[in-house]
């Protein structure tokens, strides 16, 4: 709670005490109306000051010119009929403030989930000089290529490669993961994520402005800016409805009198009066004015808590509409890392096999050769590796020990004349040959991500019709990945520009404009894609900064399963929303009818605007708590 909120907070309870104070002490007369409007000043001094301002600026037909009006006309009527009772008025402003301050803490707690994430910017970078000390400088005064250094409990301030030492790193505020990140040198890192434990030195890949925390901060930043069509549907409900309110209340209080008075009967002015006064304190749109927006703020506050970043309510709001979600395959289903996932040799040991192919693979850049290198731990040993040549579109042929080994393509192994053969299993096959005799083959893959199947399946059950895989790669392994997954429909064997094709053919075969198409991917070829499916989701953590900048949507740990929640999210947000929307329209059309009759009094005008007000605000509140989807368990 800030020093505003306990500041009106103790107002509030002066304000109320006083109230009961006066009711029950024996007080009349001039006396009796100066307490009575000491407490009115105390606790609406603030919303008299704004209904003012609002006059003063031309702008004068919001919530504080009603309250003011009815408060003072309820006033005026007490004195008129000499009866003594302001505290229908003063309770009008006092269970406003109230509301208010609902509002206010609500609005905190959201703010507080976006200022956690605000929090993860870096002060400094340090840099070593040449005697060893560190120096700390401003991350926007960092060149790329620069060494710099991070101790434990310090951020990364900039994107980078572990060039020495190891540790583990709290990705938290990026991620939503509190599973620390084990890192090594090699290692890439991301600006904002917190190191653990043992001093690191990064080498700079990025400038500071076009890091990772920068652009995250730029996305939550703008974020407010782009509202929905539920907000802007509010405000522009607002607008007409205050004068068509204000104007109400006028023909209420005037009119009926008037008919009274030439029929002639008693036109009692006091009771429509009274009737108009209660009509314009239920009318006021609080609730729906304070109480959309909130939830669409809650819900981006929550969102990115748990990893998942929204650049705005108006995505927020597409994405719960979503029926077809397209996805990339590399990358964003699988690791788009390759693995060995089989080694079959013939007439040597699988480890004799890994163990030669690996030191063949040692000077070669390809993704593939990464992948033997990894798999083999022992790799600086003691054998001589001698007359590397790489043959473009075959392999590599090294001595080893001696020995002429041949790793490679069937093409390779034709040209070295070894006897080799297919393998039944699907993935990139890397034969080996030992001075022209077949010595087996490994078995490589990219490998579906954890939690990939998961995603899929949890996605179909909160509504999603169809799955969609888009690939460049060929259809053999494209439809292996497709039928493990259980996805409804595959295309392989895409350029970039297909997979817009693809995006296109399905947008114009919708059956209606609200079932919405999203497409998630994580290379710089998805960005035309992710810029004209109607809701773009972006792989943050590897995806490239392309990517991160045409998705309305970044996934900062690269999971799947953040697709579920993302939607999952938007879905319970709008659900909120839609309900605030109709308790509030439907309160308050109900007692503006009753207020006409003269059915509700004032204090049921006080429930219809504050009390509604301070249930929608309450409600809303839930939009922060909204939980993800979760790992289940092996």
């Amino acid at each position: 709670m800030n020093k505003k909120q306990k500041k009106n907070l103790i107002r509030i309870i002066i304000a109320a005490v006083m109230t009961a104070a006066l009711h029950f002490i024996p007080v009349t007369g001039v006396l009796q109306f100066v307490l009575y409007m000491i407490v009115y000043l105390i606790i609406g001094y603030d919303i008299l000051i704004k209904a003012f301002k609002g006059i003063k600026n031309r702008q004068p037909l919001d919530e504080c010119l009603l309250m003011v009006i009815a408060t003072i006309g309820a006033i005026a009527l007490a004195l008129y009929e000499k009866s003594g009772d302001y505290i229908e008025a003063i309770a009008v402003m006092l269970f406003y403030q109230v509301g208010e301050w609902f509002q206010s803490y609500a609005v905190g707690k959201s703010r507080k989930n976006i200022t956690e994430l605000m929090d993860i910017a870096p002060d400094y970078a340090n840099i070593e000089e040449g005697n060893g000390q560190l120096t700390k400088v401003d991350p926007d005064d960092v060149e790329v290529g620069q060494i710099i250094v991070v101790r434990p409990g310090e951020k990364v301030p900039i994107d980078g490669v572990v060039v020495s030492g190891a540790s583990s790193l709290n990705t938290a505020a990026l991620t939503g993961e509190s599973v620390p990140r084990d890192v090594k040198e090699g290692d890439s890192v991301i600006s904002g994520c917190i190191n653990l434990n043992g001093l690191i030195k990064v080498q700079t890949t990025k400038e500071f402005g076009e890091s990772t925390v920068t652009k995250i901060l730029e996305l939550i930043e703008d974020a407010s800016s782009r509202k929905s069509s539920s907000e802007n549907f509010i405000s522009k409900f607002a607008r007409v409805y205050t004068p068509a309110v204000v104007i109400s209340a006028l023909v209420l209080a005037f009119l009926p009198p008037v008919v009274l008075l030439l029929l002639g009967k008693d036109p009692v002015f006091g009771t429509w009066l009274y009737r108009a006064l209660t009509f314009l304190v239920i009318s006021c749109p609080c609730a729906l004015v304070v109480s959309i927006p909130l939830s669409f703020f809650a819900g981006i506050g929550g969102a990115g808590k748990q990893g998942v970043l929204i650049k705005g309510s108006n995505y927020l709001e597409i994405l719960s509409e979503t029926k077809t979600v397209v996805m990339d395959k590399t990358g964003t289903l699988t690791k788009g890392a390759f693995e060995i996932t089989a080694i079959h040799p013939d007439g040597i040991d699988a480890e004799g096999l890994l163990h030669l192919a690996a030191h063949v693979e040692r000077h070669s850049t390809h993704p593939i050769a990464a992948a033997i290198r990894n798999a083999y731990a022992n790799e600086a040993d003691d054998c001589r590796i001698e007359d590397v040549e790489e043959i473009a579109g075959h392999g590599i042929i090294a001595k080893v020990n001696g020995k002429s080994v041949a790793v490679g393509n069937g093409k390779l192994m034709e040209k070295v004349g070894a006897k080799w053969r297919e393998c039944h299993r699907e993935g990139t096959t890397l034969h080996v040959a030992i001075d022209g005799e077949y010595a087996g083959h490994i078995i490589i893959e990219d490998v579906i991500k954890p939690h990939s199947k998961q995603a899929i399946r949890d996605l179909k059950r909160i509504g999603v019709k169809n799955t969609v895989m888009l690939t460049g790669d060929k259809k053999q392994i494209a439809d292996k990945v497709a039928a493990e997954l259980s996805l409804d429909t595959v295309y392989s064997e895409l350029l970039p520009q297909d997979k817009v094709a693809k995006v296109e053919e399905l947008l114009s075969s919708k059956a209606n404009e609200k079932e919405r198409i999203a497409f998630v991917g994580d290379g710089i070829n998805d960005a035309p894609v992710l810029k004209r499916a109607d809701i773009g989701i972006a792989m943050g953590a590897m995806g490239s900064d392309a990517a991160i900048e045409a998705a309305d949507i970044v996934l900062m740990d690269d999971d799947p399963l953040k697709i579920v929640s993302a939607i999952k999210i938007s879905k319970k947000c709008l659900a909120i929303v839609k309900e605030n929307i109709w308790f509030a329209i439907g309160i308050k059309l109900a007692c503006l009818v009753l207020g006409a009759f003269g059915i509700a009094n004032m204090w049921a005008a006080i429930f219809a605007d504050v009390g509604v007000m301070i249930l929608a605000v309450l409600n809303a509140i839930r939009c922060m708590f909204v939980k993800g989807a979760k790992p289940e368990e092996a």
